[in-house]
């Protein structure tokens, strides 16, 4: 049976959710220590999760498509491969 093998360490998932998780507790806590109306917190809120938002999907679109480019050199290097055995057997 094949193991399933991750693409990230531990330790960078790790590193990578725990800066999340702190910088995001960052910013509440500078939302909630603010002095201003809760107006202006609520705007800088939304904008604060809009932005992660779109960073997270950002990133997705960035890495599909990789993979989707990696998939597709993939495929016509094997169409490639295909059609120079065929001239060669002709």
């Amino acid at each position: 049976m094949k193991k399933k093998a991750y693409r990230n360490t531990p330790a960078f998932m790790f590193m990578s959710w725990g800066s999340f998780a702190i910088f995001l507790a960052l910013m509440l806590v500078g939302l909630y220590t603010l002095k201003e109306p809760l107006m202006v917190k609520g705007y800088y809120l939304m904008g604060s999760v809009g932005l992660i938002s779109s960073s997270f999907t950002l990133a997705k679109v960035i890495r599909d498509n990789q993979e989707d480019e990696e998939r597709y050199n993939q495929m016509f290097r094997a169409m490639d491969e295909t059609t120079n055995k065929d001239e060669t057997s002709v």
